[in-house]
């Protein structure tokens, strides 16, 4: 994406107008171009609130390999324009990064960049900011990013997780450590591709009956994933959650009932009794959600809700005297951390990817063919290469989704770039606008060689 952006602020750096033009490369194909532009341009503003906002999105053919959705889904680029121009707005100002973001950040009733009232919940981004302020404040080369992502399709989709419980016999051979067999199956929507959805899933049924997980396994069904759609969007956690916190209430009130029948039992026995007495009978729950705004449509003029929530990041990158990263700060506002250590490792993978996007990975082509297809020429960043990374959990719930979760899956890159292009200024006095920034002394250890020399 190329990102042509103007701000407008008063005397003290409190922003007042935004104007974007973004032209997406697309390649040969649409793929999910057009998606990733309309990210794009929602999140054009990033965090903060500007009351007059003019932005414009196009994704185009080109002769290139086919673009589409990574991580962020057009948001990283947006925001990575937007965080550079915060930088050199606090420089005009005289203040530092911190305290120019301070002062400009959303606010419950501010309006974000589509328009949309943000709700209380939006606190979690001054939460983080906060987290990370000492910090950042002491490091001699640092650079600071805030990063805010939708969580759900939204801009008028009917979106929701749905989720099946099954009571099933699996006979005396089950890994049931009470030996009766009775196992539950968790059947769920959305994929699970390593982002610890199921666990999640498990996880909302053992808090609502009680049950060890070691009597649950969750898999994915076919009905329930029409259902359900892509599972993209930061939105399986959020949704899937919901559904199946509900599904799981009403076994845990057929469970509290069988109990009631056998009052001098033993716990134990009045478990698998209970379990046993339900076996055959299925618990379905959803959580549908239809209340956001179609673009075009009236509400999008006056009052338009894009996204059923967001999810919210401060990073703060710092250089040693050599100007390689030696640690990366991340405060990240999950809602509510179902599972934290996925949550943790959530974020640690984020920071990689979006060191990666930021100093070293690219994928060059001339005359629309790709100069490399090896893997070690993209630039990816090795495990050797990795800096400290601290991982701070902030948890303000929103009212949408299972137990307040906001989503976490694609926030994690979002404020990386912004970060590292503003210690590389701080390190080197060079402002940086291109991606990636290879030619800086932070990403040496992870750029081709064959790059360097270009």
């Amino acid at each position: 994406m190329t990102v042509t952006l103007t701000v407008g602020a008063d005397g003290e750096g409190r922003l007042v107008a935004l104007r974007s033009r973004i032209v997406a490369d697309a390649g040969g194909y649409h793929t999910t171009s057009a998606k990733c532009a309309l990210r794009a341009a929602c999140h054009s503003c990033g965090a903060y609130r500007i009351a007059n906002v003019d932005v414009e999105a196009r994704a185009v053919y080109t002769n290139n390999p086919n673009g589409g959705a990574m991580r962020g889904f057009g948001s990283n680029q947006a925001q990575f324009a937007m965080e550079g121009v915060m930088d050199m707005l606090a420089q005009r100002v005289g203040v530092d990064g911190w305290d120019i973001r301070e002062r400009n950040i959303l606010n419950a009733g501010d309006r974000f960049g589509t328009g949309q009232i943000m709700r209380e919940s939006v606190r979690g981004i001054r939460e983080t900011m906060e987290a990370v302020r000492d910090v950042y404040k002491s490091a001699k080369y640092k650079g600071i990013g805030c990063g805010i992502k939708s969580t759900g399709l939204g801009n008028g989709t009917t979106e929701g997780g749905y989720i099946k419980i099954r009571v099933v016999d699996k006979g005396a051979r089950s890994a049931d450590p009470s030996g009766n067999g009775v196992h539950l199956e968790i059947l769920n929507g959305y994929t699970e591709m390593g982002q610890g959805v199921y666990t999640a899933t498990m996880q909302a049924v053992c808090e609502e009956t009680g049950l060890p997980a070691d009597i649950m396994t969750v898999r994915w069904d076919k009905d329930l994933g029409e259902k359900c759609g892509e599972t993209w969007a930061s939105r399986a956690t959020t949704l899937s959650c919901a559904a199946a916190q509900r599904a799981a209430q009403k076994l845990a009130a057929d469970l509290k009932a069988a109990v009631r029948l056998k009052p001098d039992a033993t716990y134990e026995g009045t478990r698998e009794a209970a379990l046993r007495a339900l076996v055959g009978r299925e618990y379905y729950d959803e959580c549908v959600y239809n209340f956001t705004t179609r673009p075009g449509t009236p509400e999008a003029v006056q009052n338009p809700t894009t996204h059923l929530t967001f999810s919210y990041a401060t990073q703060v990158v710092i250089l040693d005297e050599a100007g390689t990263i030696d640690r990366v700060m991340v405060a990240n506002d999950v809602g509510r951390a179902i599972n934290p250590r996925l949550c943790a490792e959530q974020m640690e993978g984020g920071v990689h990817m979006g060191l990666g996007y930021a100093l070293s990975e690219d994928f060059p082509s001339t005359n629309g063919q790709p100069d490399s297809l090896l893997l070690r020429d993209l630039g990816i960043v090795r495990a050797k290469h990795m800096p400290k990374v601290d991982v701070i959990l902030i948890e303000v719930p929103d009212e949408v989704g299972g137990y307040g979760a906001k989503g976490v899956g694609e926030i994690g890159c979002v404020a990386t770039a912004g970060a590292v292009a503003g210690a590389l200024y701080a390190y080197d006095g060079i402002r940086r606008f291109r991606l990636p920034m290879d030619d800086s002394p932070a990403a040496a250890p992870s750029v081709p060689k064959s790059r360097h020399a270009g």
